[in-house]
């Protein structure tokens, strides 16, 4: 049984590695089940929780430490409120499984992030009480915001009759979140508008990693000044005694914690602050959600959870259980002895975390391909894309001591560990701020520093204005490492990176790489750094081959492709990834006769490099003889890697009927594995045997 301190108040955890059968689980239809429950069964609730959540973590990667850490607040939610009528928005959503299994989907759980089953995010089409599909922070405390005012609207609206009660919107956004800016621009105007509005902050000193940044500093003040809570709960004992007392009360606390912590941030917002409360005594929560309803205006209520609650392992080590892979209680508990030999006291606690850094610098990792951080196992991971790629930033940072590395909260999903380590004084994580990332890089730019912003493609979508007026208007030399582009497996559509060609492009002085395999991972960092403007280097979340070629790499010049096999037959163009070996697979296939509807033929096949600029004489030598032309890309059409190819065969004017693009398709794949979803899209080997006889017929088309 592990033992954590919140506040004042002591928490014994129940071991979550101990299984329980769903008894209760089982009987919940809906959360209106709750409230015939006494706080004995919620609790015993909590267990068959936790125990369910680790039992499915030993099958599939999913997210872990985090969704343990808020099954009483979740609990508590459904018990005070009812979400088919009023508004609960979770922040990112990926802490949504205890929310899921209370709302009538446990018999669904064991389908979780596989394909056709449930999503590990919220999702509207599974359920009502689901109100967005979430994946990105900072959006709940805006959207709640809207969600009232517009109830508000609506109502005002109704006669008498048509009424109901008043609705509640409540977000819950984590600490982690708080360092994105849209989280503040919605306080700030909620405490403008004065609306009711509940915003939940679970509070559990993490990201996922340790979180960074003047807030998180100043929620810690909150949380551990020992002063103010210790002269809060005296003053509350005494003046219960007292009639009459509790606006001299409300005003003297206000004042307490002005004095005591610098400044009562929330209030001077507009909200009323309660908390910090313990996020893991169900009555207590039940007690504030109860009260808190009857406030009028918007209400701040600081709850302080623990990652990982209940499950010890996770909770000594949060960052590397947040995403696990299907690991045993085994292995856990084994690593969960070896972090408690190091952690007896506060000091050798320190030392334990920098241990568990080293064994993550040194790639002992538990997480599968399909892990949203994607730290593998290590015969894995020295073939993965992100490997590479942090492989050549630790290279250039040892090279050049004006390579600098800007992250936005995904160290260790980036894999550089390394780099925070080795070089402190030029790596920066600047939280959930991508917007923020990208004008602090065009500063260290504009100052003489070579920035590399390593960010997932769909999260640098947050930061579309700052890459425009920052950085491709100014032509600073920032390279981004766009990690997670194209299709991202079971985290499915919030986290697809197959927009980044369509958003990218269209900027002057951009140049957008798209590596073929792990040398191409190494010549296209150093390229990047050589130039003398913005370039973009993109690439998904999978292994990364060594494409087959009859002799050396190509050199790596700017708007050249590397034709990696011959053929006069046709051509494949293929912009980055796996969908290189894609191409030549299909070419082998179809010089063997193994096409269906196409006669044996020798095909070109072509690692791209560049989406921009494309390689017009590659352009020319396939499009200018009306051959069939297939292009493979994990990127929309619009814009896209084809996009551009067609706007070539224009300017040249060259017959581009035969061409065929297959892309990521015109609507929102659902999560599954990678194959899954490159299968639905077209761009597995079937599907680009397909499209190559496609074009056959075309090209016999355009020659009668």
């Amino acid at each position: 049984m592990s033992r954590r301190f919140l506040g004042k108040r002591t928490v014994a955890a129940p071991d979550a590695s101990a299984r329980v059968a769903p008894v209760l689980l089982r009987k919940i239809s809906s959360p209106q089940d709750l409230r015939s429950m006494s706080n004995a069964d919620l609790e015993e609730l909590a267990r068959e929780i936790r125990s369910e959540i680790c039992r499915l973590s030993e099958t599939r990667s999913i997210h872990f430490a985090s969704n343990l850490g808020v099954v009483e607040l979740t609990i508590a939610l459904h018990y005070c409120f009812d979400f088919l009528w009023d508004r609960l928005v979770w922040d990112v959503g990926h802490q949504c499984y205890p929310h899921k299994m209370l709302t009538g989907r446990f018999g669904q759980f064991d389908t979780l992030r596989t394909h056709g089953g449930l999503s590990g995010y919220p999702c509207p089409e599974e359920s009502a009480y689901d109100l967005f599909k979430t994946g990105h922070a900072g959006c709940s405390v805006g959207t709640a915001l809207g969600l009232s005012l517009g109830d508000s609207l609506v109502a005002e609206r109704q006669n008498a009759l048509e009424r109901r009660r008043e609705r509640i919107s409540v977000a819950v956004v984590g600490d982690g979140a708080f360092s994105s800016g849209p989280v503040f621009e919605a306080l700030n105007h909620a405490g403008d508008l004065h609306k009711k509005l509940i915003v939940v902050l679970n509070d559990n000193e993490m990201s996922i990693c340790p979180r960074v940044g003047g807030f998180g500093r100043y929620l810690d003040q909150i949380r551990m000044a020992p002063g103010y809570l210790g002269t809060k709960t005296w003053l509350h004992r005494y003046f219960d005694r007292l009639p009459s007392a509790h606006n001299f009360l409300s005003r003297f606390k206000d004042a307490l914690r002005t004095g005591l912590v610098g400044g009562a941030f929330f209030e001077d917002l507009g909200f009323h602050y309660v908390g910090p409360i313990n996020g893991h005594d169900i009555p207590s929560l039940i007690d504030y959600f109860e009260t808190v309803k009857t406030f009028e205006g918007p209400v701040f209520l600081h709850v302080m959870t623990i990652k990982g609650h209940g499950y010890a392992p996770a909770e000594n080590d949060p960052s590397h259980f947040h995403s696990s892979r299907p690991h045993s209680n085994d292995f856990a508990q084994k690593r969960a002895s070896k972090i408690a030999s190091r952690s007896s006291n506060a000091e050798t606690r320190q030392n334990a975390k920098k241990a568990l850094e080293r064994d993550a610098n040194s790639r002992v990792f538990d997480r599968s391909p399909d892990s949203e951080q994607f730290d593998v196992r290590v015969a894995d991971v020295e073939q993965s894309f992100t490997f590479w790629a942090q492989t050549a930033i630790m290279r250039l940072m040892r090279e050049n001591p004006r390579v600098c590395v800007v992250v936005a909260a995904m160290t260790q999903g980036n894999m550089l560990e390394n780099a925070r380590r080795d070089f402190p004084e030029r790596f920066f994580d600047v939280g959930i701020s991508e917007a923020h990332a990208v004008n602090f890089a065009a500063g260290l730019a504009k100052a003489g520093m070579r920035p590399i912003v390593d960010i997932y493609s769909g999260f640098l979508q947050r930061a579309y204005d700052h890459l425009f007026q920052e950085t491709s208007l100014q032509n600073l030399p920032i390279v981004f490492s766009l990690d997670r582009a194209g299709f991202v497996g079971a985290d499915g559509p919030t986290h697809h990176g197959v927009f980044d060609l369509s958003y990218l492009r269209p900027f002057p002085n951009m140049t957008v790489v798209a590596p073929g395999d792990s040398s191409d991972m190494t010549l296209a960092f150093d390229f990047a750094l050589q130039q003398d403007g913005p370039v973009a280097i993109r690439y998904p979340k999978t292994k990364a081959g060594r494409i087959e070629r009859k002799g050396d790499v190509a050199p790596f010049e700017l708007g050249r492709a590397e034709r990696v096999r011959e053929g006069t037959d046709g051509a494949i163009l293929a912009c980055g990834g796996e969908l290189c070996q894609t191409a030549l697979d299909a070419a082998r296939a179809i010089a063997q006769g193994e096409a269906v509807g196409v006669p044996k033929l020798e095909v070109a096949v072509y690692n791209a490099r560049f989406a921009k600029p494309v390689d017009v004489e590659m352009v020319r030598e396939t499009l200018g003889r009306s051959l069939p032309v297939v292009t493979l890309e994990e990127n929309a059409a619009p814009g896209g890697f084809g996009a551009a190819v067609l706007e070539i065969a224009n300017e040249e004017g060259l017959d581009a009927r035969p061409l065929v693009r297959l892309n990521a398709p015109d609507r929102y794949l659902p999560h599954g594995s990678r194959a899954d979803e490159l299968k639905e899209a077209g761009l597995d080997l079937e599907g680009t045997l397909r499209a190559f006889a496609q074009s056959w017929n075309r090209s016999l088309n355009v020659k009668k």
